[in-house]
């Protein structure tokens, strides 16, 4: 894409030179003709209108060339952008799902904790029910007359 736009910009330099250099050369040639004044001012004015014409013309076709460069560049630009803003939006969508996933195992380590916890609790007391005793800490039996007086 590079090459293409400097062998136009080169192609456009040439076509400007030829024709200030053929501009010059006729204004020379009209010069050194064996004419009248008032036909050598003719022919220069001719010459003069022809070549804006031709300037003119140039402009246009170069105005025209930029145009399409401007929209090809301005359309690659917004699919780049599109592209882009995809990818974004993936890589937040997968930030998101590995934090929630980094976010469960702790979570789900402190549930865990928790029922163990609750396990051995019942564990404990059924064992403490089994046997007899409770699982609360209950004074001897004459300690109890002690504390009611």
């Amino acid at each position: 894409m590079r090459r293409e736009y400097d062998s136009d910009s080169s192609a456009a330099n040439k076509l400007t030179y030829l024709l200030v250099g053929g501009g010059i050369g006729a204004v020379l040639a009209l010069l050194f003709a064996p004419k009248s004044g008032e036909e050598l001012r003719g022919d220069i004015a001719d010459v003069t209108r022809k070549g804006i014409d031709r300037s003119k013309e140039a402009a246009g076709q170069l105005q025209e060339r930029a145009g399409e460069y401007y929209e090809v560049s301005r359309e690659k630009a917004s699919e780049l952008y599109q592209a882009a803003a995809d990818k974004a939006g993936e890589l937040g969508e997968k930030a998101k799902s590995v934090a929630a996933t980094t976010a469960n195992p702790f979570s789900s380590a402190i549930e865990a904790g928790k029922d163990a916890y609750t396990a051995e609790k019942r564990k404990n007391e059924s064992k403490a029910i089994t046997e007899g005793r409770a699982s609360y800490p209950v004074a001897p039996a004459g300690d109890d007359n002690k504390e009611n007086s």
